[in-house]
């Protein structure tokens, strides 16, 4: 299994280059997360290079598992293949037997709002889909809270409708939270509803 992603550049964007996370990335990590916007929305935030290292393991253990997957969001540069990430995209709950799986996302506050996030999610999305799996993957979700305005803005330029208004969850999730979903293959609106209180459906894209 390829551990590699690319997205071409477009007129206005950089080409970006998705790989997973290694030990050199832990400064660049735990720098990201001091970042106040960052911190908002994360449920686990990284103060330490421990915390970066467990992290990383986890990863790992998640992608040999295939259960999870992260990348780190790099600019493409052909004559700097380290670099340093300016964002992140996770996919998680892809046990086999699931059909449906959860993303989440962070950028850089030097990146944002030049398409970075949309198109690394739309990549990895993509890259999800066809995965060899028990069972076809049919949809990802990504959630945030509604107070998360951006995160609206990158799900809709990502491919994911809006389908839900899930209640708050407390005492982790104080308020109301969107649902977005991408269908494989088609994404498409999606009947928007309010589903019950539960803690399997309300998690952030920051996670």
């Amino acid at each position: 299994m390829d551990g590699t992603l690319t997205v071409q550049p477009s007129a206005t964007a950089p080409g970006l280059l998705l790989r997973p996370w290694t030990e050199q990335d832990i400064p660049a990590m735990v720098a990201a997360h001091r970042d106040p916007v960052i911190r908002r929305w994360l449920r686990h935030p990284v103060t330490t290079d421990e915390q970066a290292h467990r992290v990383i393991e986890a990863h790992r253990a998640s992608r040999r598992a295939g259960t999870g997957f992260a990348f780190a969001v790099l600019q493409a540069d052909p004559h700097d293949t380290a670099g340093n990430p300016i964002g992140a995209v996770m996919l998680h709950r892809l046990g086999d037997e699931a059909i449906s799986g959860e993303v989440g996302y962070w950028v850089t506050a030097p990146w944002r709002g030049r398409g970075i996030a949309p198109r690394a999610l739309s990549a990895t999305c993509e890259w999800a889909f066809r995965l060899p799996r028990l069972r076809p993957l049919e949809q990802l979700k990504l959630i945030h809270s509604v107070s998360n305005h951006p995160s609206c803005r990158v799900a809709d330029k990502a491919g994911f409708a809006l389908s839900a208004v899930l209640p708050p969850l407390l005492p982790e999730f104080p308020h109301d939270g969107h649902l977005h979903i991408r269908l494989a293959g088609q994404p498409q609106a999606i009947t928007q509803t309010r589903l019950s209180r539960s803690a399997s459906n309300w998690r952030l894209p920051y996670q």
